[in-house]
């Protein structure tokens, strides 16, 4: 079956995979593969903004490979590999950054966000985010981008600035990436407030032991209106029931909204159902991922050899960006 374009997806390097992660992104990047030619990409440059230490880098940039690779992304279908590994995207983003302007990049909402997140630490790099991120959208002509909705100004800037370079250098070396918007609801962490996240502390990773994962559960939020287990509960404001609807059984969904609201089944039951059915649901994703882990060598192995199939189609696209600006050869 012939694709039908390319993609193109990065994550930053921030360890083991959690929840929030699989449902927002991973799954998907996995059903992608069968319509797509798909590059996939641990974005250990773009960590470097927000970054005080390095320490962590390396091991966080390997984690998240076994995570990926066992969720079912296949190396031979698609190209898995670490930023860093392909120098030319720091080529091309050194070139975009001539026809980049400076005031569109500090109006964008994202940049303000970091600038009141890290006030001691605005560098030149977080103010160029959105151009290395087009620079690795564009170095592999990527057609598609799978975003949250709250990166359509970041696509957009990459549209913008495809058409500013091919216009200055009389160029159709690049192409516009069109965004695809993912569906996923933003997931909520165990705190039922924020989203779930590392920094927030409020995670439930993917390879926690069963035991860790049902420890993490019964810490969650459920209705907070509900304070004793006599009293009715309201499903629809419980992050556990909404959980509940991805990991249970049609059956057991429609039984716990019944018996939650007349108090019929309480929070610790509801939690205990639930972490039962997340580690069953996720039992095969661990056997995968602890074979992957157990070969460091082998994953590292991926790795380079993605870089390497990367690298074929970035200098490809950068010897046509070189050719369009005038660069000697």
């Amino acid at each position: 079956m012939s694709k039908k374009g390319r993609v193109f997806s990065g994550a930053r390097p921030t360890g083991r995979q959690h929840l929030g992660n699989y449902l927002g992104a991973i799954r998907n990047y996995v059903t992608m593969q069968s319509q797509y030619d798909c590059v996939y990409c641990v974005v250990d440059l773009h960590a470097l903004t927000t970054m005080e230490t390095t320490r962590d880098l390396k091991q966080n940039t390997f984690e998240m490979a076994p995570d990926w690779l066992a969720a079912g992304i296949d190396p031979k279908e698609s190209i898995v590999f670490v930023q860093s590994h392909v120098p030319q995207v720091t080529e091309l983003y050194t070139i975009l950054s001539m026809v980049s302007s400076l005031g569109k990049l500090t109006d964008l909402p994202t940049f303000k966000d970091k600038v009141r997140l890290q006030p001691n630490n605005v560098n030149l790099g977080l103010v160029g985010y959105p151009v290395l991120m087009t620079a690795d959208i564009v170095l592999y002509k990527a057609n598609f981008v799978p975003v949250g909705i709250d990166q359509a100004p970041h696509i957009e800037y990459a549209r913008e600035t495809v058409r500013s370079f091919n216009y200055r250098y009389n160029s159709t070396a690049l192409i516009e990436p069109e965004m695809v918007v993912t569906t996923v609801p933003k997931v909520l962490g165990t705190d039922g407030q924020r989203k779930m996240g590392k920094s927030e502390n409020n995670h439930i990773e993917l390879a926690l032991t069963p035991e860790e994962t049902q420890k993490v559960v019964m810490t969650m939020v459920t209705d907070p209106q509900r304070l004793r287990r006599a009293d009715p509960g309201n499903p629809d404001v419980c992050n556990v029931f909404s959980m509940h609807k991805t990991f249970s059984s049609p059956e057991e969904v429609e039984m716990i909204n019944t018996e939650c609201r007349r108090a019929g089944i309480g929070c610790v039951d509801c939690k205990k159902i639930y972490a039962k059915n997340l580690n069953a649901n996720l039992a095969p994703f661990r056997e995968r991922r602890a074979a992957f882990e157990s070969n460091p060598g082998a994953i590292w192995d991926i790795l380079h050899d993605g870089a390497r199939r990367a690298r074929e189609i970035a200098e490809a696209t950068m010897v046509e960006v070189r050719a369009a600006v005038g660069l000697p050869e």
